[in-house]
């Protein structure tokens, strides 16, 4: 997953090169709920009466869960992916790397609220750890209103949607499988997402697009959607959402390098820094102990 996701930052600057962002996003997010839907179909269609998997399960959505999926549908793909591609085309990898390495914060902080646990001091420390890290990256430099300036407050809404989606998706992952949680709900965003962006895919000359960026799209689609998003949701019903968001400490050191290889991105003195105030405000955040929700 970390793998997958972090080099997908390079996969994407390289196809906007090419093609409108969000036209792109698209392209992969129908490609993404498609390949869902069909893998869905196929488990159904095999596995019927098997015991309960990361591909199917035996239970059948309810009208209120129905309204749930909805709801994830809009935050965590709908909202998330106008805000992660709208940044990501402004700022710089390093920039939307560092900026998505703080859900790990986020997702603690939002957890305490739902009263799921406690914030001690260790949390509170890594959290303003890791906002020096990221004003280190992207906080100097930048006029207000400025372009990399908008892109990093994008990459931030892209962040809360994200912590809201894998907290509000577990409940889900209690009675049904990941592949179906994510599928559903993806799928559903993409029906709320493409009228959004309508103008923009219209206004596309396709048959001009390479097979290059094209092939990119369905790569990014299939793994960075559907693969990584699967090894996410398996990992929040089998391990929790707060020890699988620490996995994602290592996607900006994956994402920063790619971008240096595959984009010749610089990375200074003050990048290098930032992404270690960032993991390191990580780091305190996790190795916290766990304090028990107030009854």
């Amino acid at each position: 997953m970390t793998i997958i996701w972090g080099s997908n930052f390079s996969v994407i600057k390289t196809a906007f090169r090419e093609l409108d962002p969000q036209a792109f996003n698209a392209l992969r997010m129908i490609v993404a709920s498609l390949a869902f839907l069909a893998v869905m179909g196929l488990a159904r269609w095999r596995l019927t009466g098997a015991p309960d998997s990361t591909f199917y399960s035996r239970a059948t959505v309810t009208s209120g869960e129905w309204v749930q999926l909805a709801v994830l549908g809009f935050v965590g793909h709908a909202v998330y992916q106008l805000c992660f591609i709208g940044g990501l085309a402004r700022t710089s990898v390093a920039n939307s790397s560092l900026m998505l390495a703080a859900t790990p914060v986020l997702i603690a902080i939002v957890s305490a609220a739902l009263g799921h646990e406690r914030i001690g001091g260790r949390h509170w420390l890594g959290a303003a750890v890791s906002t020096g890290g990221i004003y280190l990256v992207v906080g100097r430099g930048f006029a207000l209103g400025g372009r990399g300036l908008v892109g990093d407050l994008l990459m931030f809404g892209a962040v809360c949607c994200w912590a809201i989606y894998t907290l509000g998706a577990r409940p889900l992952m209690a009675r049904h499988s990941p592949v179906a949680v994510t599928g559903l709900s993806m799928a559903l965003g993409t029906l709320m997402y493409v009228p959004l962006v309508w103008p923009q895919v219209r206004d596309t000359e396709w048959s001009r697009v390479s097979a290059w960026t094209i092939g990119l799209g369905v790569y990014s689609a299939l793994f960075a959607l559907c693969v990584a998003y699967t090894i996410w949701y398996v990992a929040v019903r089998q391990i929790g959402s707060a020890r699988t968001s620490a996995y994602s400490n290592l996607i900006p050191v994956v994402a920063m390098t790619s971008a240096v290889i595959f984009l010749g991105e610089p990375l200074d003195v003050r990048k290098m820094l930032g992404a270690v105030a960032v993991l390191a405000g990580v780091a305190v955040t996790r190795a916290a102990p766990e304090m028990p929700a107030e009854e």
